[in-house]
């Protein structure tokens, strides 16, 4: 008899979203993001990160102080490094992430093609950006899901 407790595929890439963000640097916070095709194919992964060749050692961590002073100016964020990372054509893919995607994000999802958001986190919605984002890709008819429950994924080392 087959196992009835199998991962639904929301719950599957969004496990992978969260297995991405564990390659986040970042101290404060982990997203990742999982691009998938409508065939169920991984297309597209990425995380919250510095661009390649910034050393994480050389620019700042910090959330308070002056911008060239924080992360914000610096870091790519999980939906773009997945764009950026993508191996094929996005029209019509999903993009699985932890946190809702920022105004910016938006704008590259929404050029990219993908057409559906699966998210879990929305703990800023009522700032001006994520509100600006969300008018852009309701614009755009980009549908989005907002997961009804909290994914938690461990992962330990054993030694052999």
């Amino acid at each position: 008899m087959k196992r009835e407790d199998v991962l639904t595929w929301d719950e599957y890439f969004m496990g992978l979203a969260h297995l991405s963000a564990k390659r986040s640097k970042d101290p404060s916070t982990q997203v990742g993001a999982v691009i998938v095709s409508k065939d169920h194919r991984v297309v597209g992964i990425g995380y919250n990160g510095f661009p390649n060749g910034c050393s994480d050692d050389e620019f700042p961590w910090d959330r308070e102080g002056e911008f060239a002073q924080t992360k914000y100016p610096f870091v790519v964020h999980a939906e773009l490094n997945a764009i950026l990372n993508s191996n094929s054509d996005l029209r019509g893919c999903s993009i699985y992430v932890s946190l809702f995607p920022c105004n910016e994000c938006a704008k590259a999802i929404i050029q990219s093609g993908i057409s559906r958001i699966v998210y879990e986190s929305d703990k800023y919605a009522d700032t001006d950006g994520t509100k600006a984002s969300k008018r852009m890709l309701k614009a755009a008819g980009v549908q989005l899901e907002q997961l009804p429950y909290q994914m938690e994924l461990s992962i330990h080392k054993k030694d052999q």
